[in-house]
């Protein structure tokens, strides 16, 4: 992987809430915000950060299922409804299912290496919750292969990591794996009460414990390995995030100790027709932080936190392994002892990640910059975490579909 030819960095992240079910705004019996209010506010609240519309070069959208959760195409054309400053100005949108966000940053990052831009306005979204659950999942199963999912579970992608923890439950024994993943859960929770924007945010259960050990496995119900506490949520939020140059640092008046620096990335495609080539390890997403992590120059001990894509609890203990912090088989017992949690050797969704803050799929990536860039600039309010001097690092993994597009990002505090 080759070095970065020109320095990129990204400041002014801005989150809207994530509404579904938890939040106390959230109502499905009357009418929500649309695509529209989610986009301007997140756009905005970025703009309001950099001086304005007219320092942004460039325009990028991420998001997945606008045209069928929505109705909504030619979405690059949103972008100028944000401010009358962004009109005339070339504008793209990015697809590439849960990890559409990450590649609307890509895509960013590639103007500014090519220095056809010096800011680039970041937006990813989605609004989700226009369908029942039962359609939202039969949407989202466009992440996967169609031929395979004429035949695969109503809930497809429940199914798919479902297939994956009973895989993982078989090789290295279930009570042993829910332990880990209830811990994951406990952690995702805990760390969303933390941020106001998170879904979970108003979460007020107690025991926490008790309530993953309630909810019982009901392959009738729903899947078979997996209960929905194990599963992320239905969202509607968006993000945005400025990309930028060192001549759009100065631009917009930021300096670079309230921006992160990108100093590597990894972007990985697995062939959609094609099963995993083990349900118990996500290959794409080892060999995509793989070579962030060479590009970037450092190994993971140097990382002081990590979002990684929980969109299953399964997913979270995984990762743990791809990335290497535990062995094959052993991720399970990484997270049951904590070491993932705010407070342990990598703490891991400090705002909750998918599970706690929420899955708006198309958005979800850009968040994850959100994130970082606040934990690493100490922007992060009650949710921040100590970052040690001597690991300014911080590391997004954003994937689509079942380990088919995966985007790792390597920061570095400004």
């Amino acid at each position: 992987m080759k070095k970065l030819r020109r320095k990129v960095y990204m400041a002014a992240g801005y989150n809207t809430i994530s509404l579904g079910t938890g939040r106390s705004e959230f109502n499905p019996k009357k009418p929500r915000p649309g695509i529209e209010h989610y986009i301007k506010e997140a756009g905005q609240g970025t703009l309001k950060q950099i001086g304005g519309a007219k320092n942004v070069d460039e325009g990028a959208m991420g998001n997945f299922m606008a045209p069928r959760f929505n109705k909504q195409g030619n979405l690059p054309g949103l972008i100028p409804m944000i401010d009358d400053g962004l009109q005339w100005k070339p504008c793209t949108r990015t697809e590439g299912a849960c990890a559409s966000g990450a590649l609307a940053l890509m895509s960013g990052m590639k103007s500014v290496l090519a220095e056809t831009a010096d800011v680039v306005l970041t937006v990813g979204f989605e609004v989700q919750n226009t369908m029942k659950a039962i359609y939202v999942a039969d949407v989202l199963a466009g992440a996967g292969w169609f031929q395979k999912r004429k035949d695969g579970h109503a809930y497809f992608f429940p199914g798919q990591f479902s297939n994956r923890a009973g895989a993982y439950y078989e090789k290295y024994g279930m009570e042993y794996t829910r332990k880990g993943f209830k811990k994951w859960f406990k952690n995702a929770i805990e760390n969303a009460r933390l941020c106001p924007t998170a879904q979970e945010y108003e979460n007020k259960v107690e025991d926490l414990d008790a309530l993953y050990d309630k909810i019982k496995l009901n392959g009738k119900a729903f899947v078979d390995n997996l209960s929905v506490l194990d599963c992320s949520k239905v969202s509607d939020a968006a993000s945005a995030i400025a990309i930028c140059s060192e001549e759009g640092l100065k631009k917009i008046g930021i300096a670079k100790e309230d921006a992160v620096e990108i100093i590597g990335y990894g972007q990985v495609e697995r062939n959609v027709t094609l099963d995993p080539p083990d349900l118990t390890e996500v290959t794409t997403i080892k060999k995509a932080a793989k070579e962030a992590l060479e590009s970037a120059g450092i190994t993971i001990n140097d990382l002081a936190t990590i979002e990684t894509h929980d969109c299953f609890s399964i997913a979270g203990i995984l990762a743990t392994e791809a990335l290497g912090f535990a062995e094959r088989g052993k991720g399970a017992q990484f997270v049951a002892d904590g070491n993932t949690s705010r407070d342990g050797k990598i703490p891991m969704n400090t705002t909750g990640g998918l599970i706690g803050w929420g899955h708006p799929t198309g958005g979800t990536g850009v968040h994850q910059a959100v994130t970082i860039w606040e934990q690493l600039t100490g922007k992060a309010g009650k949710a921040q975490i100590e970052i040690p001097k001597d690991r300014p690092y911080g590391m997004t993994i954003n994937m689509g579909g079942d380990d088919v597009t995966v985007v790792a990002i390597v920061y570095k505090r400004g």
